[in-house]
């Protein structure tokens, strides 16, 4: 397979790295051009990796963040541009404090989506890959990707939207992203014990159960990656100011994530092509570049 073209949307630098990682280190290697498209600076991220949290860090963390997302894209292999908004952060509180002025997620949803479009009217991919209406987890930003992919879905084809973002070009199917499946969880849990390690991941599996349930029972689609689950840990390991070592998203070494759940997952949200679910291939139905 060479020729046709995936473009993942994320919210910020690190997201693209937990989010079907393996999959576009995959189908990059396997000829197809990749593009992520990170819209935000992270420049609100916390870090959280001790070994990171240090003044100098956060002195020019917007330099670290540049830096660590080029060694992450370089991991995976895939090309990578920044659509260039303000980090909004993830305020607490009750009531919520405002969100920053000027950030990601208080601009006009139109606005956002012309940047997407003239992203999708240059690259011209076949398929996208976003959020869903939950964001993966209701970060303010993550729920501004999906409210402006959704748009910029219907719109990049119309010619009467934004003619100065480009010549129209049609997407064909549009994804949402799964990263976080309870019964995978699970699974590398089991493996830990068995093993008479500590899990990570008690604490999210019961949160999981009593609010949120299995994401998994929404998948139409399943890639086979797991060739590809080295790169996705060195992209991770690649964001070093958001990655802990020691943190659950690299406590089971690959050799065990290959074994116990060797896919990743996605949603099909819509698609202006035939196929047949459940899939193997975000491709399906695509047979020739167009």
């Amino acid at each position: 397979m060479t020729g046709l073209r995936l473009m993942a949307i994320h919210a910020h630098p690190d997201d693209e790295s937990s989010k079907g990682a393996a999959t576009m280190a995959k189908y990059a290697a396997e000829g197809n051009r990749v593009l992520v498209v990170t819209c935000t600076d992270g420049r609100r991220g916390d870090v959280l990796n001790p070994a990171m949290d240090c003044p100098g860090v956060l002195d020019n963390i917007l330099d670290v963040r540049r830096e660590e997302m080029a060694r992450a894209a370089a991991a995976l292999g895939v090309e990578h541009v920044w659509l260039g908004y303000e980090d909004s952060g993830l305020p607490e509180g009750d009531p919520l404090p405002p969100l920053p002025e000027g950030s990601f997620a208080v601009q006009d949803p139109e606005d956002v989506a012309v940047k997407i479009v003239e992203q999708i009217r240059e690259f011209r991919p076949h398929v996208i890959i976003t959020y869903d209406e939950n964001g993966g987890y209701p970060h303010p930003d993550h729920l501004m990707v999906h409210a402006v992919s959704l748009i910029a879905w219907e719109r990049a084809g119309d010619p009467d939207f934004a003619p100065e973002a480009g010549a129209p070009w049609t997407p064909l199917k549009l994804y949402y992203s799964h990263g976080f499946i309870l019964r995978r969880m699970k699974l590398l849990q089991e493996r830990l014990i068995q093993r008479g390690q500590k899990s990570p991941y008690e604490l999210m599996i019961k949160r999981w159960e009593e609010n949120e349930g299995d994401v998994f029972d929404r998948v139409t689609t399943q890639v086979e990656c797991a060739a590809y689950f080295q790169q996705r840990a060195d992209a991770l390991t690649a964001h070093a100011t958001q990655i802990d070592p020691a943190g659950a998203f690299l406590a089971s070494p690959v050799e065990d994530q290959q074994v116990v759940w060797p896919t990743e997952e996605f949603e099909l949200a819509a698609s202006r092509v035939d196929t047949t679910l459940p899939e193997t291939d975000l491709f399906a139905g695509i047979e020739e570049e167009k």
